[in-house]
């Protein structure tokens, strides 16, 4: 059996990453910091994964154990494993490298020059490229010559809803995702013979499918949550079944949409029954996705490399229209949450220097271009 080391043992591990690798008989090692969570996880060595779709079912996961992220056993499971992947937010790998690096050195020091492969599943382009970079920070030349040679670092693009619900039946480790899922690889940094894992799909053209999804899913996803707090909404659901933002939501993504199709020459028909996927998964009744997770960071989410801006500079590149878009991101802008940290510095700084400035700052647009321009108009008009 193959064997397997994921970080993170949260909603998205557990119900995602870690279930896809369980079903192909992959044996996963859960790591993380929460400790009665690990303890629950060692002591049951099962959990139930309930999948909502059109229906509802539950399914059952084993074939897992769990260690401590923070302890030497995880250093020693990577020293044997077959395959790291990891489900713990973009912010936290950095956190992770040393680690990763401490597991590497063991398992040449013990001479394992297996093949192994690490895969980020992370909501960012090019996690696991990020990841490598700063694992090598923590290893020497000959270390990094021999990780070279011995370990892939594979980037992935991942799509899958699943938010934060209660458990049924008082159940800690139950977790709700949608049916809908995508894990996809890129199939040139793998190191020896590629793992059969149903559910992971190969492509030689992974920027294609980082950024189909990062302006579809994700842009579609932060606006829903922007626009439905300015309405007083509570939910993602509640948010889409709004027909003003259903259509302004949808106006978006099919503005990012002629980004793609222009970029990768997706097809055009299709990309827009991809679009209108996604407003169904919005739609979920089964999925209670709150408007003030899915906002969360907004400092992040309006940075120059993600899911507003990035797509707003493609419009500007093939100067196609942008206006839904431009929307999106004034309405980020007006996103308050006194629990989030972003978001108290984001209307702190804008409270001081106005919405031009602070798209300067946070966004890296010119204060002249015409885009600044009509988000700071939009933004007084929301």
């Amino acid at each position: 059996m193959k064997k397997a080391v994921h970080f993170g043992a949260g909603n998205i591990g557990r119900g995602f990453i870690g279930k896809l690798l369980a079903d192909s008989n992959v044996a996963v090692t859960f790591a993380d910091v929460n400790e009665p969570l690990i303890d629950q996880l060692s002591h049951k060595q099962q959990y139930n994964v309930r999948v909502v779709g059109t229906e509802s079912t539950i399914e059952s996961v084993s074939h897992i154990s769990a260690v401590n992220s923070m302890s030497a056993d995880v250093i020693d499971r990577i020293a044997t494993t077959d395959l790291v992947t990891t489900a713990v937010g973009a912010n936290v790998l950095d956190k992770i490298a040393r680690t990763i690096a401490e597991g590497l050195k063991k398992r040449f020091s013990d001479g394992n020059e297996s093949p192994l492969n690490i895969i980020a599943c992370e909501n960012m382009v090019r996690g696991s490229t990020h990841l490598k970079a700063e694992v090598y920070r923590h290893l020497n030349e000959d270390e990094q010559a021999k990780t070279d040679e011995y370990v892939g670092f594979v980037d992935s693009a991942v799509d899958r809803i699943v938010p934060p619900m209660d458990a049924a039946n008082d159940d800690p480790l139950e977790v709700t995702v949608e049916s809908f899922s995508e894990w996809i690889v890129d199939d040139q940094q793998f190191k020896g013979e590629i793992p059969a894992i149903e559910g992971m799909e190969r492509t030689s053209d992974l920027m294609a499918y980082v950024e189909r999804k990062l302006f579809t899913l994700n842009t579609g996803h932060c606006i829903t949550a922007y626009l439905g707090c300015l309405h007083g909404y509570n939910t993602i659901r509640e948010a889409i079944n709004d027909p003003i933002i259903r259509t302004d939501v949808t106006q978006a993504m099919m503005e990012s949409g002629e980004v793609l199709i222009r970029r990768y020459r997706f097809d055009r028909e299709k990309h827009y029954a991809y679009i209108d996927k996604i407003i169904e998964r919005f739609a979920n009744p089964f999925l209670v996705d709150e408007v003030g997770r899915v906002g969360r960071e907004p400092i992040r989410k309006l940075g120059s490399n993600d899911r507003l801006i990035r797509p707003l500079l493609g419009t500007m590149e093939y100067e196609t229209e942008n206006d839904a878009l431009l929307k999106g991101i004034a309405a980020a802008l007006k996103y308050e949450n006194s629990t989030d940290p972003q978001a108290v510095e984001l209307q702190t700084y804008l409270q001081q220097h106005g919405v031009i400035k602070t798209l300067a700052h946070y966004c890296g647009l010119e204060e002249t271009s015409k885009e600044a321009q009509s988000i700071e108009s939009i933004y007084h008009q929301l």
